[in-house]
């Protein structure tokens, strides 16, 4: 820190800030009184409005500062890139209406290494608290954050700015339902058991075009995945994209029911199948959730009848339902899955390389390229950030993208959270949790059980993949190629490529996928 001769007091006028729309609070006009003292190092103060925080609850603690006149900074969290609003975040335990906790240097930090690297300026601030435990978001449920609020920064100067969490995200509440789209909440028994507390499956329906006409008539079943943390809601963003609403309201489209997954859960995505850590999400969705849906809203309910499509995350998920429950559903359209074979784990081998961050020449690992293959950022820098937002520092806990698939394909560590695959700093690889990753290896499963599952997955599997996915997705699919292409029996799968396409190129339209799931159900129907 620079010194100063002399003793400083800075005083902001009130500002008044307008939050977007989006927002779900406007900004507090707002007086800050930074620390007097010289030398004080710059940091945050953060207090609990009475009568929100009772009991006091363990959580992880975020102070968001943001150049953006618009919005709330903690909307933004996830933003990766060197010009991401920086955040800082640290452990609290036992918090409460009568405790004070502070942010400082020591604050793990993103996209900078930590609060001293702050470029002065103007910013507007938000503290966040992250308690639930039930959906991995910093914005989720109950969680508590602060009015926006407007100061100078500057880690030379220092001085201290003080913050009080006075709002609280509100309870959820499930979508009005319309003719055509539904929303349901259902006590899962298996996942409540798990957990040790009440645990809901959410999922959102499209119905048929004339469902009410005829309630004699029973329809197939169509499940879909989206990408990442794809939420039930999305349902109604489906049903009114342009495409699809063209496809499923023509007169001869073929009929079936839609049932949009949710894709939030403890640690991030659930993946929709059983893990370690987040518990059997495989059986629940096939043994609880899908009977239900089909009994509820006259589904066929026969292993005929459903099919299941998805893509990025929804593209691997949509895989592995098909290949761990082989004989409930009828086939996959699947579109820029997730690795599907962990020698292709993005750019990473688990099984040879050492180190996650750093290759085998010495050089950083991207994690996202564009189409003309210019690096967007690493997987250091992107494991930062989720090392910002996890508990403990670590990306394993972060709730994101790499802390989700290992929560998903990872044992369960010792301290009762995900065992992460490599260290969060480092990067090295721990291989005493290879083998348990093994079980989610696509591939691997496929060939390690395929004289039973040939019958039960021959013309079954439908892929896309472009050539210059973002993510690299595109090797993992490659492998398994090789594998599905010389399998005895003949697998019979199908797997296309998009030269020069980019992430979650898809080869063909609705109304052909919708099709295409209808023909294979009319084959695979019992004839009377």
């Amino acid at each position: 820190m620079k010194k100063s001769l002399l003793c400083m007091a800075l005083v902001l006028t009130a500002l008044a800030f307008i939050s977007a729309a989006n927002s779900e609070t406007s900004t507090e006009e707002t007086v800050l009184l930074a620390n007097a003292k010289a030398n004080t190092p710059l940091r945050f103060e953060v207090t609990v409005a009475a009568g929100l925080l009772e009991p006091a609850q363990n959580g992880r603690l975020f102070v968001l500062v943001s150049r953006r006149a618009v919005g709330e900074p903690r909307l933004a969290v996830g933003d990766t890139g060197l010009d991401a609003p920086p955040l800082f975040a640290k452990d609290v335990n036992h918090f409460s209406t009568n405790s004070t906790a502070v942010i400082d240097e020591t604050a793990s930090a993103f996209p900078l290494k930590n609060l001293s690297q702050l470029e002065a300026g103007d910013y507007f601030i938000q503290a966040l608290f992250d308690f639930n435990i039930d959906v991995k978001s910093i914005n989720a449920e109950g969680n508590l954050y602060s009015t926006v609020q407007k100061a100078h920064l500057d880690p030379h100067q220092g001085g201290t700015i003080k913050l009080s969490l006075t709002q609280k995200v509100p309870p959820e509440k499930l979508p009005a339902d319309s003719e055509s789209v539904k929303f349901v909440k259902l006590k899962s028994p298996r996942l409540s058991k798990f957990h040790g507390r009440d645990i809901y499956l959410r999922a959102g329906l499209i119905l048929p075009k004339d469902f009410a006409k005829d309630s004699s008539r029973h329809y197939p079943l169509r499940v879909y995945i989206g990408g990442y943390g794809s939420r039930y809601t999305g349902a109604q963003r489906m049903f009114e994209s342009a495409e699809f609403k063209s496809a499923w309201a023509a007169d001869d489209a073929p009929r079936m029911i839609v049932l949009h997954l949710d894709g939030d859960g403890p640690y991030g995505d659930c993946y929709q199948v059983n893990s370690d850590n987040n518990g059997p999400y495989g059986d629940a969705i096939t043994q609880e959730l899908i009977p239900y849906i089909e009994q509820k809203f006259r589904g066929i309910g026969a292993p005929y009848a459903r099919v299941v499509d998805g893509g990025s995350t929804g593209g691997w998920v949509s895989l592995a339902l098909q290949v761990f429950y082989p004989d409930f559903f009828n086939g996959t359209w699947s579109y820029c899955p997730d690795g599907v074979d962990f020698r292709g784990f993005q750019l990473i081998n688990i099984y040879q390389d050492k180190n996650a961050y750093v290759n085998q020449y010495g050089f950083e690992r991207p994690s996202e390229r564009d189409t003309n293959g210019e690096v967007r950022f690493t997987i250091r820098h992107e494991c930062q950030l989720e090392n910002v937002l996890g508990a403990g520092d670590s990306w394993a806990m972060s709730g994101e993208q790499w802390g989700a698939w290992n929560a998903v394909y990872g044992p369960r560590g010792a301290d009762g959270r995900p065992k992460p695959l490599w260290n969060p700093q480092t990067g090295v690889i721990d291989k005493t949790v290879i083998e348990h990753w093994q079980k989610y290896d696509l591939r691997l499963v496929m060939q390690a059980n395929w004289p039973q599952l040939a019958p039960k997955l021959k013309g079954k599997l439908h892929i896309w993949v472009g050539d210059a996915d973002n993510y690299f997705l595109n090797n993992a699919v490659h492998l398994l190629d090789e594998f599905l292409s010389k399998a005895n029996p003949a697998a019979e799968a199908e797997i296309f490529y998009g030269a020069g396409q980019g992430h979650c190129w898809l080869g063909l339209t609705q109304r052909q996928m919708m099709e295409e799931m209808a023909a294979a159900i009319e084959i695979a129907k019992p004839k009377s």
